[in-house]
Order: C-alpha cells, then structure tokens, then sequence
C-alpha cells in the first residue's frame, strides 16, 4: 500500500502562531529549521550552552538566544537539534528539569527516542521531523522557494495534536512543498541507520575508494581514476534522482548500460546483500547504537582515527587539485562542519 503523502495543503501555519519554538543547537539541522521558520512567520529563540561559539552566530541572524534549560522553560515546542550522542546528557541536565504539562518534543531522528538513550515523561508529546537532505540543503530550497522532501512521526500525543504540530513544522520548513511521508520513530531510525551504513555514505564511499585503488595499482593515473570513480558519480546519481534507475540507463550510452547490467550485479551480488542484512540485523538489535554511544563515551578514539585515515587517502589530494581547476565548483570545506550546540 503506497504511503501517505502530505502536501502545503494538508498542513497548518496557524497551529505555531502564539506559540514559542525553541531550536537546542544551531548546527546543520538547527540552523536551516530555525531560520525557515523564523522566515515562515513563527517565534523562534535558540538554546545552547554557555559559551558555545553558535551564540554570536545565532546572535547574528536576528534570533534570541538562551542558555539550554531557560530556552526549554519559556518554549512550547523544544527541537532537540543535538548530536545523538550528546542529548541523553543535555536532556537529563537542561531538558528534563524545565518539561511541563503540554510541551512538545520534537527530533530530526528517532535515535534517541527508539533507543531509550532518552525517555521523556508521558504528559508531554514527541514528534519527528525529518527532512530528507542536510541542513544547507534544507536551508537553500527553503529560499530558493522549493522544499526537501521529509518525514514526520508521533511517539507520544497526549495532546491528540501532536501530528498538526508536526505537518506545520514540516511546513514551516519547507517540507510539505516537496512531499511529507507519515512513519514511525522505529522506522525512520532504522531505515535512516541502514541507509547511512550500507548505501548512502559507508557503501558510496567505499566504492568509489575501492574502484579507485583498483585503477591506480593496475598502473593508471590518479586522475583518471579520480574522474571515473569519484568525479562523474554526481552525474550519474543526478540522473537517477531525475528519472529513477531505468531513467539513467536511458540517458547513457548503450555499452555503460550493459557494463550496468552485466557486470554491476557480480561487483554488489548476493555476498553484499548478505553482508547488508548482517548491517541491519545490528541495527534492529541495538548493537550497532549500543556500540556509537560507547565509542563517543571512550572519547570517539577509534572514530577520530578512522576519520583521519580517510582524509589522508590520496583520493582526496587529487580531487582537491582537481576541484582547484574547476572555478565554478562550490568549495567547502571540510574543518569544522560537525553540528554544532
């Protein structure tokens, strides 16, 4: 049965009017929702900790802003725009104390909800939403007058209005003008997990360094290599997010749809579906949670680690010279871009 899709139509500004939407943090989520709501007409402030360095910034774009747990006192709708691994500290410290009767909780993802690392008390609702792309993309479709595409769930609603509330923040943020799925906090989580892991980013980077390696110690050049692995993926990932897959195969020349077609299956075969299924299988138990959170608690040794071993692959100091060629390509950088609170 196809999912329900919302649209601006399905959803009501007028449900935040009068009310105060405080946004815990101002890194890539918090940032993007905050602004596209103060811009859609709703009172927004900001929470963070005492010298965070998003103050001045926030300070900058016009908003209020307020230590964590006053922020949380004065709102009536709370986004918890915190790295996962940091809010089971901020809600029990700031959060929790200053939860009354009739608040909201709302998240960009179910982690902390479905795997309890946050309990929140039953008088008060928890929604989900969920754009579909990063902060800045969230943030430029906003004013480009377009929308990324998100999800919205209820795990509590004591209120019986947590859902309006939920389908106007998706409004306010621009969601609803591309499309609004209804899930649950369990789905998202999981589906979000497994998609990171295994496709997305964890599966897509794998590849494009394998493929990669694969060129260069048969003897051709890195630049090459970079190209042809990594440079014209966009391309192709373009395509399909235009068309779907058959779209893209219609757009490509009839020897790369058969090298598609033929090949393709022997490289990602049952093996890796396998290997997917093992991925997904930790992240249904808890296991693959269980172990982020202890990875952040040991102080993100073995993350940070990993991190560094992928900066330092050679991939990145051809296409960095290679992007130096190419003027109108958006540069970013890479330093510094973790969420913010």
């Amino acid at each position: 049965m196809p999912a329900k899709v919302y649209t601006d139509n399905d959803a009501n500004l007028n449900v935040l009017r009068g009310k105060t939407l405080a946004v815990l943090g101002f890194g890539s989520q918090g940032h993007a929702h905050a602004l596209n709501l103060k811009e859609s007409g709703c009172n927004v402030i900001i929470g963070l900790y005492e010298g965070s360095k998003s103050i001045p910034v926030a300070k900058e774009k016009g908003f209020k802003v307020y230590p964590t747990g006053e922020a949380v006192r004065r709102a009536d709708v709370i986004f918890v725009a915190i790295p996962d691994t940091k809010q089971a500290k901020a809600y029990e410290k700031d959060i929790a104390p200053n939860l009354s009767e009739g608040k909201t909780l709302l998240f960009s993802h179910g982690f902390s909800i479905h795997f309890k690392t946050v309990v929140p008390p039953k008088n008060v609702d928890v929604i989900l939403v969920a754009p579909k792309g990063p902060g800045h993309i969230v943030r430029r479709q906003y004013l480009e007058g377009k929308g990324v595409p998100a999800l919205v769930a209820v795990y509590q609603n004591p209120s019986k209005r947590a859902k309006q509330v939920a389908l106007a923040w998706a409004k306010g943020i621009g969601g609803t003008r591309a499309g609004v799925i209804a899930t649950t906090f369990k789905e998202e989580t999981e589906t979000d997990l497994f998609g990171e892991q295994t496709v997305l980013c964890g599966g897509a980077t794998a590849l494009v360094q394998a493929g990669y390696e694969t060129l260069v110690e048969s003897g051709y050049q890195p630049e090459m290599a970079y190209f042809e692995c990594l440079h014209e993926l966009k391309l192709i990932v373009d395509l399909m997010n235009e068309a779907g897959i058959s779209g893209m195969r219609f757009s490509i020349s009839e020897t790369a749809k058969w090298g598609d077609v033929a090949v393709g299956p022997k490289i990602i075969d049952a093996s890796v579906k396998k290997r997917m299924k093992a991925a997904l299988k930790d992240i249904q138990s808890g296991k693959f949670a269980k172990g982020w959170v202890a990875e952040y608690e040991s102080g993100y040794k073995k993350y940070n680690a990993l991190l560094k071993k992928g900066e330092n692959h050679s991939i990145e100091k051809v296409g960095a010279r290679l992007r130096g060629l190419m003027p109108w390509m958006q540069k970013r950088s890479v330093k510094g871009v973790q969420a913010a609170y």
